[in-house]
């Protein structure tokens, strides 16, 4: 601390000759004659040079930060993705924490980590001296960026308070309990139960305003923590002490009709519940871990009809593929991607605009996650012997034109979907493979034959969901020249009717800023990235041959303009959807 302390004062002493501006011009952050324009506008609008170079898009709000920490010999961190115990951040009260703008957030063996959101406060460097040596900590210094700062302070406010009264009736009702006979104990069970199904209602409530898509219940050996997948990123949202864990998870169990009493074996259930007019379901899974019981509840909106396929992000080539091979009369449609990437919605999409009077469609779902209005949708139940295979048997005696079936999992299954294909149905399923034509030795290696794929594949398809840029604080940004380089070699070979509209001489990109709309994540929402491969009659004639998947790609690239995932995602960067980071994020192998 001291060391670091000495660093940061000798450096402000030294800023004559090593000013921070010129580190910038030293380091590349900025050209020469962007700085310049800068100090000239920034003082003939009276504005602070740092707010306006982060303002005025020339570096981001965590560049500068990064940068000011390379300055001063601080590391960076942000912390809007750690989780901070709550006895680390009431080392200090909040009003000092808001005053002197630092946040504890590691304390270990003693040794205190801190972050600074400004290094240069003489009076925040004097409090952590004082607290260092009245509890005789070692303490590490960090530089953060305001906005994480505040995020951390801010984040879960009126979720800790309403818990935390829920967990204080809790803890009086406890102590009432130890006071009593055990039979008296018995009979205030369903009194006891109640500020624990609070704090459940509270952490379902809060998940569902935050519109998060799973919620994460998981034990540690000192606590429980809470953890919210907002826009397919987690994050930390509430440490609950250990003693409530039981209570939660029988809460959650007796809510989902699941046995109480077994802790020993992972289980799988679903409730229901009406909030603010929706209609959501949750899809309850508990997991046995050396410290307890974990359970992630996977929310499902059923209020929420399904979109069109342009909200979703085809466009293009891509869009125009799709439509033209939904109006064929029979063949498979298959969607690959891992678990989580937007399959079922994508389905869901194009379900939607088959939907007509004069056409019978029925699906086999697990689980039914949006409700059509003429489909006849049915849920799986592997429990009662209604799989995917023995269910899809019996659509076939529904004279269905259209079957979708939620996931081709096994051999049968597989069979059974071909077979439906061949037999004058459209057949749309899913499958877990890394990219859409990976669908094609997968399916082989199911025991289909390639002779009978070829009959009956219309499209396949691959996809990802990447994070979609706030509107409310999007920014244009000029890429560095690393970025450049990978978008001009990705690009390289996409059709020029894919690039029309974009500047390509002078790429720009864009990021958010972060606002209060987006939780100051600079993200709100996902856009999925596709890449669609049309079985045309040459390609039939490559999986007849056994050709290797990578052939079956390169001639899809080469002779049918097919458009990779990240390709689709760079696209998508360019048009100012998502960013580059997030693209590379999603398609990395």
């Amino acid at each position: 601390m001291a060391e670091q302390t000495a660093t940061i004062q000798q450096t402000q002493e030294q800023s004559k000759v090593s000013h921070f501006e010129n580190f910038l011009l030293e380091r590349k952050f900025l050209t020469k004659d962007a700085l310049l324009k800068a100090r000239v506008e920034s003082i003939t609008s009276h504005r602070n040079l740092f707010d306006y170079l982060v303002a005025e898009r020339l570096l981001t709000e965590e560049q500068l930060t990064a940068a000011r920490g390379l300055f001063f010999n601080l590391p960076y961190i942000d912390l809007r993705s750690k989780t901070i115990p709550k006895e680390v951040l009431d080392i200090a009260s909040k009003d000092t924490l808001y005053n002197y703008k630092f946040v504890p957030f590691e304390l270990k063996n003693s040794v205190l980590k801190v972050a600074l959101a400004d290094p240069t406060d003489i009076g925040a460097l004097e409090a952590l001296e004082f607290l260092a040596t009245k509890r005789k900590y070692k303490m590490e210094l960090f530089i953060t960026s305001y906005s994480s700062f505040q995020a951390v302070l801010h984040k879960g406010d009126s979720l800790t308070k309403e818990v935390s009264e829920a967990l204080s009736e809790a803890v009086l009702k406890e102590k009432e309990e130890k006071k009593k006979a055990p039979k008296e104990a018995v009979e205030e069970k369903i009194t006891d139960e109640a500020p624990i199904a609070k704090i459940v209602d509270v952490i379902i409530k809060h998940a569902i305003d935050g519109r998060a898509s799973d919620i994460h219940i998981e034990p540690s050996e000192e606590d429980l923590r809470i953890r919210y997948r907002i826009d397919g990123i987690l994050h930390s949202s509430l440490i609950l002490p250990k003693t409530v864990h039981a209570a939660i998870i029988s809460r959650i169990k007796i809510l989902s009709n699941l046995k109480i009493d077994e802790q020993r074996l992972p289980q799988d259930g679903r409730f229901h519940t009406g909030m603010e007019g929706k209609s959501i379901d949750f899809r309850v899974s508990t997991f046995p871990t050396v410290v307890g019981e974990k359970v992630v509840l996977r929310i499902l909106d059923k209020s929420g009809g399904a979109p069109q396929l342009e909200e979703l992000g085809l466009s293009g080539r891509s869009l125009n593929i799709v439509q033209e091979s939904i109006k064929k009369p029979h063949g498979m449609f298959l969607i690959t991607g891992p678990t989580g990437s937007g399959k079922s919605t994508t389905l869901y999409a194009i379900l939607s605009i088959l939907n007509k009077p004069g056409v019978n469609i029925v699906t086999l779902e697990d689980p039914v996650e949006y409700f059509i209005d003429g489909v006849n949708q049915a849920q799986i139940k592997p429990e009662i012997g209604l799989t995917f295979a023995s269910g899809l048997r019996s659509i076939l005696r529904q004279d269905p034109n259209i079957i979708m079936v939620g996931e081709i999992r096994d051999r049968e299954t597989a069979e059974l979907a071909v077979n439906s294909a061949l037999t004058g149905h459209l057949v749309f399923s899913t499958l877990h493979t890394n990219n859409a034509v990976g669908a094609i030795p997968r399916l082989i290696d199911m025991g289909v034959e390639p002779f009978l794929l070829t009959a009956s594949l219309n499209l396949l398809a691959g996809q990802r969901l990447v994070r979609r840029i706030c509107d409310k604080c999007k920014a244009e940004a000029a890429p560095t020249d690393a970025i450049e380089k990978l978008i001009r070699e990705e690009i390289a070979n996409v059709n020029k009717d894919e690039l029309k509209g974009l500047d390509l001489k002078h790429i720009k990109l864009f990021y958010g800023r972060g606002c209060p709309v987006c939780n100051n994540t600079g993200f709100r929402g996902r856009v999925a990235i596709y890449e669609i491969l049309n079985v045309s009659k040459e390609i039939q004639n490559l999986i007849n041959e056994r050709s290797p998947a990578l052939k079956i790609q390169e001639y899809a690239i080469a002779e049918e303009g097919l458009i990779l995932m990240r390709q689709d995602g760079i696209l998508k960067a360019l048009r100012g959807l998502t960013t580059v980071e997030e693209v590379i994020r999603a398609t990395k192998e």
